[in-house]
């Protein structure tokens, strides 16, 4: 039991953390763009925190459930409904058998995540991970995106329970992604080769305003702005690339490198995008303003660290009892006096067995 696909929406597909462990071999990690987003999603569901999800670009998919379970919707804001009638976002959601669940045009972001209860879809692990890898054709649901007609089973039959289920939801991520705001600040560690550049290009670089433009793909983010100055051109030979590196091809307009990024590349990378703005970044939609600011690694560190602090404080809220839930504990005990009631009136009455 799972969901067809009615519509595919663009560059639907199946990602989980990624695949780690053969950048040597020539195999990029693929997996979420916004690993926040969807680890919020799973979180949601009391999944574990790299089950897959579908993630989809610009365009939701249309989906018809042939079973009972329950899904939460994270990322960017593409006016998910259900049988045509809205729903929330950052919120477990129960879905009945035969529900059609669609979204609208993208009012903030750019990436959106549908996780399923019961640890998602029933894909096939490949290397590690059950994330797509376009480029390869590996992993995920047959190596691509998602296309009409597809079927993919869940990997939980008919859920039909999640406790305490109305403290599943949390406030939107607006904030975090300042979707409300003109510009973007994105914190990066400078280096590799930043020493390939001019004192002028580092302040251009820190200084001055970028822009996101439409060619942004998984691979990576272009910017347009002011070109930054090399001291010997931007060639250099080719080496690993971080998630995050910030490139400078010949032209001298930043590329940031994300999840289907190339393995090694040959061009300088002035600067590294720290982990936990990554998702702030992919989320931009063309025309975004973005700065760079400069810190240490110890401080993107503690910002990582903070990052986990905070994620293990949302599980504990997601979870907590609430009124109304249903609860298996809260019920047997209301039925325990009743049933105790119940066989103390029956004790003095003759049981009749029929053959």
């Amino acid at each position: 039991m799972g969901f067809t696909v009615i519509k595919p929406g663009i560059c639907t597909t199946i990602q989980d953390d990624g695949r780690r462990g053969y950048l040597g071999s020539g195999f990029s990690p693929s997996g979420v763009m916004d690993r926040r987003a969807s680890h919020i999603a799973n979180l949601l569901l009391s999944n574990k925190a790299n089950d897959p999800v579908l993630e989809f670009c610009l365009a939701g998919p249309t989906l018809r459930f042939t079973t009972d379970t329950f899904i939460a919707i994270t990322g960017g804001d593409f006016s998910p409904k259900l049988n045509g009638q809205p729903v929330s976002m950052y919120k477990a959601i129960p879905v009945k058998r035969g529900q059609m669940l669609s979204f609208g045009a993208p009012k903030t972001g750019v990436y959106g995540y549908i996780a399923i209860a019961g640890g998602s879809v029933r894909v096939p692990e490949v290397m590690g991970s059950r994330s797509t890898n376009l480029k390869c054709g590996v992993g995920g649901w047959q190596g691509r995106a998602l296309q009409t007609g597809d079927y993919l089973r869940f990997m939980t039959r008919d859920v039909e329970f999640l406790s305490n289920l109305g403290s599943r939801s949390m406030e939107n991520d607006d904030a975090f992604y300042g979707f409300g705001k003109d510009e973007l600040t994105l914190r990066v560690i400078m280096g590799p080769q930043d020493d390939m550049f001019t004192e002028e290009g580092k302040r251009t670089f820190l200084g001055q305003v970028f822009t996101t433009t439409s060619k942004s793909d998984r691979m990576g983010f272009r910017l347009d702005g002011p070109e930054i100055e090399t001291i010997h051109g931007s060639d250099i030979i080719s080496d690993g690339i971080a998630l995050g590196a910030v490139q400078i091809p010949s032209h001298g307009r930043p590329i940031v490198m994300l999840a289907d990024r190339q393995t090694t590349g040959g061009y300088a990378k002035i600067a590294t995008v720290c982990t936990v703005d990554i998702p702030k970044l992919v989320q931009c939609q063309p025309g975004r303003k973005i700065r760079f600011s400069m810190v240490s690694v110890q401080e993107a560190q503690a910002l990582l660290r903070e990052e986990a602090r905070r994620v293990a404080s949302w599980e504990k809220l997601v979870k907590r009892p609430c009124y109304g839930g249903v609860s298996p504990r809260r019920t047997a005990r209301r039925l325990t006096p009743i049933l105790e009631a119940q066989a103390k009136s029956s004790s003095t009455q003759k049981l009749w067995i029929m053959d």
